[in-house]
């Protein structure tokens, strides 16, 4: 089980990691978030306590795959939502009333954490690129790949 505790070690990093980079960019380079980027940091979050979470307790094989398959289960969500902002959200005016926006403000993450969670942009104005390429492909390249370490590590508990 040594093995797959090292892909969630490594799932843990990325997404954790893909949280602090959109935290550098808008606050060190003014790269304004949108309700579907700041949904996709509560999944990459989610995500990444959750493989944190596995890899310190001594889990049983039912539980480690029952962790693992979630993280896959929400590694798909963060991919279809990177997908419909880059093809549906920010080809629109706003952001307003849709899953997102409705998920962050009713929640009240946005105003318990505005720093992290808060929507300072539409979807439009928050098309920003990195190295040339648009944050939501970024986000859909990191969501595929954690989902396919995910899958690998399930693979390997099977075992």
């Amino acid at each position: 089980m040594q093995h797959e505790i090292k892909h969630l070690r490594l799932i843990s990093l990325l997404s954790i990691g893909s949280v602090a980079i959109a935290l550098v960019s808008q606050y060190q380079f003014d790269m304004q978030p949108c309700a579907w980027c700041v949904f996709q940091r509560l999944l990459y979050l989610t995500i990444g306590i959750v493989a944190l979470l596995l890899t310190l307790f001594k889990l049983n094989r039912t539980r480690l795959l029952i962790g693992t398959a979630g993280i896959i289960a929400i590694a798909i969500a963060g991919l279809t939502s990177a997908v419909y902002q880059e093809k549906v959200a920010a080809n629109t005016f706003s952001c307003a009333q849709t899953f997102a926006d409705q998920l962050m403000t009713k929640s009240g993450l946005d105003a318990a954490a505005p720093w992290l969670f808060g929507i300072y942009a539409s979807c439009m104005e928050a098309r920003i690129k990195l190295f040339g390429i648009e944050y939501a492909w970024w986000s859909m390249a990191m969501f595929s790949m954690i989902g396919v370490l995910g899958i690998i590590a399930l693979l390997r508990v099977r075992r």
